[in-house]
């Protein structure tokens, strides 16, 4: 069951540092919206499960990523962590908690969601059959899913988030689903399930709507 924190805006929030996240936007965003808050970027295993809540960031290609979490030891402090306390993943720490992904010829993630992480294409057209570029770099809007959800609280549905990926998470279950965004087609941008929120866009580079979650998040108690 997730934990219930008492005092949000003075509880600790571990960014998790496998060398692969633009932590200190990040955790500079962290601070911004809670500034009483402690937050720690850190690899420490005990720092990150005794933390109030958890952000697990991530740039970069798959494989080096999930090949330092593991390398790390983090893959099992993720996995443990998912299940105790509010957990904010972003970007390709959203991709890297499916079951595999297609890049690097294929790599197989931490499959703590069941789900495939998938090539956008070379050929990726928009509705009037112009080109899109891949990657998919730049604002675009979220549709709200679980709009009753939260992290979603204040946030206008299909407010605009800043995106820069070239692969998107496809979820066996639909129930998943917290938002999605047209790029060509309509693809999973947010899943969530009880103490868990993901998300494929930066919030710490979405300005207000950004800015808006991430305070969200520093006030959740993991209940959704």
């Amino acid at each position: 069951m997730p934990i219930s924190t008492t005092s949000q805006s003075k509880s600790t929030v571990a960014v998790i540092d496998y060398g692969m996240g633009n932590l200190h936007s990040a955790a500079k965003a962290l601070e911004h919206v809670a500034p009483e808050a402690h937050v720690i970027v850190t690899s420490d295993p005990e720092t990150i499960l005794s933390a109030d809540r958890v952000m697990f960031p991530g740039v970069g290609a798959i494989r080096d990523c999930v090949g330092e979490i593991r390398r790390l030891g983090l893959d099992q402090v993720v996995s443990e962590a998912i299940q105790q306390k509010p957990f904010l993943a972003v970007c390709v720490g959203l991709q890297s908690m499916m079951t595999r992904s297609e890049e690097n010829e294929g790599v197989d993630c931490l499959d703590l969601f069941q789900g495939e992480v998938k090539f956008f294409g070379d050929q990726l057209k928009d509705t009037d059959g112009s080109v899109l570029k891949v990657p998919h770099m730049g604002w675009n809007q979220v549709a709200q899913v679980q709009s009753g959800h939260p992290l979603w609280n204040g946030i206008e549905n299909n407010a605009r988030f800043y995106f820069v990926h070239s692969y998107y998470v496809s979820v066996t279950n639909n129930g998943l689903i917290a938002g999605q965004t047209d790029y060509g087609f309509s693809f999973t941008s947010v899943i969530a399930k009880d103490n868990v929120f993901a998300a494929q866009f930066h919030p710490e580079k979405s300005q207000h709507a950004g800015l808006a979650l991430l305070g969200n998040f520093m006030n959740w108690d993991g209940q959704s």
